[in-house]
């Protein structure tokens, strides 16, 4: 035990993925497919996938939702670690990227558990009932990442998980001159989740940062 903690440098990153479960054949195919197919090569880390799927059997998960499918990486990752009768509802503005998920979710080994719904995740997310979601991850435009946390927060059962993704802001949070726009949406997203009541956060060190809540309220 430390009175210290100890500050998570990329060698301790590389240590902590060489030590975990790997991406499988059908995955690594998938990110392959997907670049030919003109899809930004943007999805969890292996370790971060295993990471959530802890997280979701630890919650006992039936039924998530996503919002920001891309290639559906994360989706069927989630998917995997939920009961065969388990469901991801995954929202998903481009129809290419849609049409891509849904093309390798059916010959994934989850398919029939993966669902995804067209339209923008501030559409769609009204439309869905109260509490019907045992876990929900958050992974699309950050600008909009509070409108996302307020439709979780009452979609999701009380005891229930949400994550968020890019909380370290694809590595520019300390930048001075950051070069993505979306930094600064970022950065207040975190203070807005950070003064969140009835909901246990913490951003978890992996990927770009995780942040890691449960429902109390």
């Amino acid at each position: 035990m430390s009175a210290n903690p100890t500050l998570v440098t990329a060698q301790h990153f590389a240590y902590l993925a060489e030590r975990t479960r790997p991406e499988d054949d059908f995955l690594v195919d998938l990110k392959a497919a997907a670049h030919e197919a003109g899809i930004p090569p943007i999805w969890i880390s292996p370790e971060q996938a295993s990471f959530m799927q802890i997280l979701l059997k630890l919650v006992r998960a039936e039924t998530v939702v996503e919002v920001g499918t891309l290639a559906g990486y994360s989706a069927i990752t989630m998917a995997r670690a939920l009961p065969s009768d388990g469901r991801v509802q995954t929202i998903e503005l481009s129809d290419h990227h849609a049409d891509f998920t849904e093309e390798w979710v059916a010959k994934s080994d989850v398919a029939g558990r993966v669902e995804v719904l067209r339209g923008k995740g501030a559409d769609v997310l009204p439309t869905l009932a109260d509490e019907v979601f045992d876990a929900a991850f958050l992974d699309a435009d950050k600008s909009n990442y509070p409108t996302y946390l307020e439709h979780a927060r009452r979609l999701v059962r009380r005891g229930g998980l949400i994550m968020v993704d890019n909380a370290f802001a694809f590595g520019q949070l300390f930048d001075e001159r950051p070069t993505d726009p979306e930094v600064g949406a970022v950065k207040a997203f975190n203070d807005h989740m950070a003064k969140q009541t009835g909901l246990h956060g913490v951003i978890v060190p992996v990927g770009d940062g995780l942040w890691v809540a449960v429902r109390e309220d």
